[in-house]
């Protein structure tokens, strides 16, 4: 078991063990805040539900349009502008939470209790909510709670595909022009702890899997992304695959591409990250994209949908429209 910390990074303050999630309510500066949460997650901390100011269910959907709905008033009104916005949830919930803060301004904070690997909360990337200007400044979580019998509480399937997910953070931090010695570093570790996490796949290292995800999202918020990510994000906006899966299935083809470009950095990595892509995707439910419903025909569109997106300058040599094919391709 990983021990417990505090760790205070800059204006933000992460918790990090096995049970902090029970004292969460004080770690998120009591009661009184707004917490957009799911209805399963919100079962799973009733304390954090009864000290909330207001409740509001997040459903599926996209960020822009549920951050939007998040602001509208209800009962007393929108939120306060000095409010503190607290997810409990996966990565589209914590997406929400940072979106809504963003449209607040300055004084209000977004907050975070991560059910899943997403890493989303240790970012500050996000997209706005509908109608916010996009030059807006992002925000990250000035609170995390992470416990692991939550962060990595998923199914073996899907927690899995989050695993890979948080891989591709490690796996893609030390290979964009921001990279940077510390969050390197944190990176490598990351990947180590995600290897050994699905050691046993039969009994996951959850701990180890949660300390992992939270290592690779603050490589990743340290170093912004680049070519997997825009590939992922691209398959998950404008085809029919799951955010964690669209991760699962292009990593290996992606890491491979990584390679070519940072093969030095890449080699530092212990295991192969390539090698354990490959390896914790047998556990994630699907190995191709045809498998998700992806088709050749849509290969086209995926395509320039992705080439468009000037994120791709973050991985120099950007990819072609060639190399952006083969990559899709070979992962159908």
């Amino acid at each position: 078991m990983v021990r417990a910390f505090d760790w205070r990074d800059g204006e933000r303050l992460i918790r990090f063990g096995r049970g902090v999630a029970a004292d969460a309510v004080a770690a998120l500066g009591g009661p009184g805040y707004l917490l957009l949460t799911t209805p399963r997650a919100g079962a799973v901390l009733p304390a954090v539900a009864e000290a909330a100011a207001g409740v509001r269910h997040v459903p599926a959907g996209a960020v822009p349009e549920l951050a939007a709905e998040a602001l509208e008033p209800r009962g007393g009104g929108p939120p306060p502008q000095d409010a503190r916005i607290v997810a409990l949830g996966g990565g589209r919930v914590i997406d929400v939470a940072k979106a809504v803060a963003a449209a607040l301004g300055d004084g209000a904070r977004a907050m975070a209790i991560p059910t899943t690997l997403s890493g989303a909360e240790m970012t500050r990337g996000h997209r706005h909510a509908g109608g916010v200007a996009e030059d807006t400044p992002r925000v990250r979580c000035s609170v995390v709670v992470c416990d692991p019998a939550l962060a990595a509480s998923q199914p073996t399937e899907e927690l899995a595909a989050s695993a890979l997910n948080a891989l591709a953070h490690a796996v893609e931090a030390p290979c964009t022009v921001a990279a940077n010695p510390v969050a390197t570093l944190a990176a490598r570790e990351a990947a180590r702890l995600l290897a050994g996490g699905f050691e046993d796949p039969s009994d996951p290292d959850r701990d180890a899997l949660a300390l992992g995800a939270l290592l690779a999202g603050y490589a990743l918020g340290s170093t912004g992304f680049g070519l997997h990510h825009v590939m992922a994000q691209t398959l998950v906006r404008h085809g029919p695959v799951g955010h964690g899966q669209a991760n699962a299935v292009l990593l290996p083809h992606t890491a491979e591409a990584l390679r070519r470009r940072c093969g030095s950095e890449l080699a530092a990595f212990e295991p192969d990250p390539v090698r354990t892509a490959l390896r914790i995707r047998g556990f994630a439910g699907a190995t191709r994209l045809g498998e998700l419903g992806v088709a050749e025909a849509d290969l086209d569109a995926l395509v320039e949908a992705a080439a468009a997106r000037r994120e791709l300058d973050a991985t120099p040599p950007r990819l072609s429209r060639e190399e952006l094919r083969s990559i899709y391709a070979a992962a159908l």
